[in-house]
């Protein structure tokens, strides 16, 4: 059987090192790394540290040290072979045929990272030949430095057929073909792949040469032009530049992803070294894997075009399946029809990372791109946006997170298309002031017999005993609402009296606090109601309760009158425009169904005023 360095190099990137080991040790987080008690000596204190970055366990008190399958042979005992199968197994890969063409093509595997450290260093001594001149000239007009060129191993393929050919004759033409370096066609001799072209090296996460991105210097199609696959190579588990943005990325405690090759180069040369890019493709799940492996929420900086903001919703599909607890994406927009190179060379490093600090969670970016997909004007196409957001809550394979889309999703459904607050105006205090005290106005009716109904009985005393209570227990609120209270007609007399008796003491003491305004409703005869009033604890508002916090009472409290006053009037108007399209009166269906949402939008207001104070109730008893 033979396995080539590049399969071995394959499986132990596709095995996720902190995972096999923690089948039998248990490790903790610690930073970027894991750590845990040595398993091949005895410790008390953890020295064994797992990096699945570099993909090595080492123990600082023994010195154990090894990859993935150093532990399957060291920790598990088995034998080279077995270790190497069961891995493969796991990672999904199978293992080379044992057979005498392939271990021949393993032979020659072993020389193929020559042969591209070879033409690597080939295509660097042209570019700073005579032939690479218009090859700099485009660096510096990409204000690219040759420090940064050189730094990224960049070269020139000169505008022949056959001089890499020649160049590496020694590695023979077979070797070359193999290698993606020459194109064979049957019957002709082979030919140089890359002509006339700026050449990119791509590294593997060792930094060794394993493909090549070339550049078309002037017009021309493709623009550029990657290595087809080999024993070496395979574009959809790469990254460019990985092996420089790893160690980068440890240091900065991110990476960034952007769509090309000099998005790469411009943004390393700014100081941004913990970037990398697919390679010329949408990112794959394998990509997706080792960025997760730099970075719980790799930073996606795509081109602000359309087809960057394209390539963004795609990444966030195929994400969405991989998503778990604290693993997602975050995505930086750029300003219109510009990359990162773009911005940089522009507006300068500073405004990059202006750009870079401002990110937009992946569960925003999903929202935005399905809100903006098509109109939203008719039920159905309503409809439509709810069965895609759950959808896509669907595919996430953690129940967990899943959970949390379909419940963020579905609340920010009904904020966009709840009818918007109905911004209340207090009417015209119907009464006046008479020997000092309030004294409001008799009630009226409209001309509607329901609506007459509603100007008598219109006040939901459910929540108007709360209010007052309220009210008394924050004193201060009752001042920017004396008009609002002297206009609320209460079928309870008892309550009537009381709410003037309220409205008399703040008028008349601007500075009044709960007892003293307990004090003048006793000595007016309201002890035993505002005893009862304040009895409500039980009531599931958090303006009642006598531990509650201020800030949140006193905005809850102001909400609760809002709704308090504006429910009748959306009664009554209800009714009204009910009877209207009873009579078939032009608009009065239209006016009917918007009251109804409005009438609904109150009571999902007044529930939201429950539910925030089950909340405060809940933390104040776990904090307890």
């Amino acid at each position: 059987m033979a396995l080539t360095p590049a399969f071995l190099d394959e499986l132990r990137a596709r095995t996720l090192l902190s995972g096999l080991i923690a089948k039998t040790v248990k490790l903790t987080k610690a930073g970027r790394e894991f750590k845990g008690c040595c398993p091949f000596h005895q410790e008390k204190t953890p020295s064994f540290y797992v990096n699945d970055d570099k993909g090595f366990y080492h123990c600082f008190g023994c010195s154990a040290h090894g990859d993935a399958i150093r532990w399957m042979t060291d920790q598990r005992g088995l034998p080279f072979i077995d270790a190497v199968k069961e891995l493969a197994q796991a990672a999904g890969m199978e293992l080379p045929e044992q057979d005498r063409a392939s271990a021949a093509k393993a032979e020659r595997a072993r020389g193929l990272h020559d042969v591209m450290q070879a033409a690597a260093d080939w295509f660097v001594s042209q570019l700073d030949g005579i032939e690479g001149a218009e090859a700099r000239a485009l660096l510096a007009r990409r204000g690219v430095r040759m420090e940064t060129a050189t730094g990224f191993g960049l070269g020139y393929a000169p505008d022949a057929r056959g001089k890499l050919r020649a160049a590496l004759k020694e590695f023979g033409d077979a070797m070359l073909v193999e290698a993606g370096l020459l194109i064979a066609v049957e019957g002709k001799e082979p030919y140089d792949r890359f002509r006339g072209r700026l050449m990119i090296p791509i590294r593997d996460p060792r930094g060794r040469v394993i493909a090549f991105g070339g550049r078309i210097i002037g017009s021309g199609e493709p623009k550029y032009l990657n290595s087809p696959d080999t024993p070496l190579f395979d574009k959809g588990r790469t990254l460019y530049n990985l092996d420089r943005a790893a160690p980068a990325s440890r240091r900065a405690g991110r990476v960034i992803v952007v769509e090309g090759y000099m998005d790469v180069i411009a943004l390393a040369q700014a100081g941004f070294e913990e970037v990398v890019a697919p390679l010329g493709t949408a990112l794959t799940e394998a990509q997706l894997e080792r960025l997760w492996r730099l970075g719980d929420v790799p930073l996606l900086c795509f081109d602000g075009d359309g087809a960057g903001q394209k390539a963004a919703v795609r990444a966030a599909h195929r994400a969405l399946p991989m998503l778990s607890p604290g693993r997602s994406l975050a995505f930086v927009t750029l300003p219109a029809g510009q990359d990162p190179d773009d911005v940089i060379r522009g507006s300068g490093a500073g405004a990059m990372a202006a750009l870079l600090a401002d990110t937009q969670p992946l569960v925003d970016s999903l929202w935005a791109s399905e809100l903006a997909a098509q109109p939203l004007t008719t039920p159905e196409e309503r409809a439509g946006l709810k069965q895609r957001l759950a959808q896509h809550a669907a595919t996430i394979a953690d129940a967990g997170v899943a959970q949390e889309y379909r419940t963020e999703f579905r609340q920010r459904f009904d904020a966009h298309f709840a009818p918007p607050p109905r911004v209340w105006t207090p009417a015209r205090p119907r009464g006046g002031m008479k020997n000092g005290r309030w004294q409001p106005a008799p009630p009226t009716g409209g001309d509607h017999p329901e609506a007459q109904a509603i100007g008598r009985h219109g006040i939901d005393l459910s929540l108007a005993r709360p209010v007052l209570a309220g009210l008394i227990r924050y004193p201060a609120r009752i001042a920017p609402h004396v008009e609002t209270l002297g206009a609320l007609r209460f079928d309870d007399a008892a309550l009537g009296r009381l709410v003037i008796a309220i409205v008399d003491a703040a008028i008349a003491n601007r500075a009044l606090d709960t007892d003293a305004l307990r004090t003048i409703l006793a000595e007016a005869g309201f002890e035993d109601l505002v005893g009862e009033l304040l009895r409500a604890d039980a009531t599931p508002y958090s303006f009642t309760r006598k531990d509650g916090d201020p800030g949140r009472a006193c905005a809850d409290l102001d909400e609760a009158i809002a709704i308090l006053v504006t429910r009748p009037e959306v009664d009554e108007a209800l009714i009204a425009a009910t009877a209207a399209a009873m009579r078939f009166d032009d608009g009065a269906w239209e006016r009917q169904a918007a009251l109804v949402k409005e009438q609904q939008a109150l009571e999902l207001r007044l529930a939201n005023l429950c539910q925030a104070n089950e909340d405060a109730r809940t933390t104040g008893l776990e904090d307890n």
